[in-house]
């Protein structure tokens, strides 16, 4: 089973046209889309009153994936609100209780920065965060080149494995250490994320003056060519994960909605369990 959905459910304008569709985008969203990643969650620990809010705003058969939260992957840059570690990822683990509950939760994805590397030392600290995520899900998505990198890719795959985490596979510009190329192996053979992030070359590495880095990094339109590359690969993938969960991250120009639309199509993908989509009729 293919899955296709968004990173975000609030920055895709044309999925909201009416007033209702506006104010109420989570369910509107989930008419379209069986699946989202859900972003909030990277910037802080949502409360779990926020996750239960969610899941009950779309249909049973809907999916999440939650990405960890930045002090979870060495991306926090400021004073971590939580006294030590343990703390953190009890916390967080607990957030996602309701979605766990209620079998939304996908997996939870730990996208590591570019110079998360390959070293016996952030080995270890995949291990640790596997440990301490429990029973829960957990995808890694990496950013430094040496991860797949000659013979460390089977190695790499092979660790993923053994340890229970979800391959992530990714397409983004080759730009150097700091990105890493297609992979099409699961490690996993009940699910597998395939996230995309545009070519962008140019917006990956750095944003031009007086612009930010939201506003160009995935500032890019899939064409019809390389998708129809992506669905012959996607179908791959699906021999081996009982389930591929695709999300469109390229976002910056308010691509990704249309992009995910036009895959599944190729796909003849038609998703079941959709939320109902109301015409706003009477409003405006």
């Amino acid at each position: 089973m293919i899955r296709i959905g968004l990173a975000g459910w609030g920055d895709h304008d044309d999925l909201y046209t009416t007033p209702s569709e506006k104010r109420d985008k989570l369910q509107t969203y989930a008419g379209h889309f069986p699946v989202v990643e859900l972003d909030s969650s990277f910037y802080a620990v949502q409360p779990a009153r926020n996750i239960a809010k969610w899941v009950q705003e779309t249909p049973a058969g809907f999916g999440f994936v939650v990405k960890a939260y930045q002090g979870m992957t060495g991306h926090l840059r400021g004073k971590n609100p939580f006294e030590n570690e343990e703390d953190m990822f009890r916390a967080f683990v607990q957030s996602v209780e309701p979605m766990r509950q209620a079998d939304k939760l996908k997996m939870v994805l730990f996208q590591y920065p570019p110079w998360f590397d390959c070293s016996r030392e952030n080995v270890e600290v995949l291990r640790e965060a596997r440990s301490r995520m429990q029973n829960l899900p957990v995808a890694a998505e990496f950013r430094h080149q040496s991860w797949y990198s000659g013979d460390m890719q089977e190695k790499t795959l092979r660790f993923l494995e053994e340890e229970g985490w979800i391959h992530t596979v990714c397409d983004e510009p080759q730009v150097g250490s700091g990105s890493v190329p297609i992979v099409l192996r699961a490690s996993s053979p009940d699910i597998t994320l395939v996230r995309f992030h545009g070519r962008n070359a140019g917006g990956w590495v750095g944003a031009p003056p007086g612009k930010s880095w939201r506003d160009v990094r995935y500032l890019y339109r899939y064409n019809r060519t390389e998708l129809q590359e992506w669905a012959d690969r996607l179908k791959t993938l699906e021999r081996s994960s009982k389930e591929v969960c695709v999300i469109f991250n390229n976002n910056s120009g308010g691509d990704a909605a249309a992009n995910a639309k036009e895959l599944s199509s190729m796909l003849g993908i038609k998703p079941e369990g959709l939320a109902p989509r109301q015409l706003d009729l009477f409003e405006g």
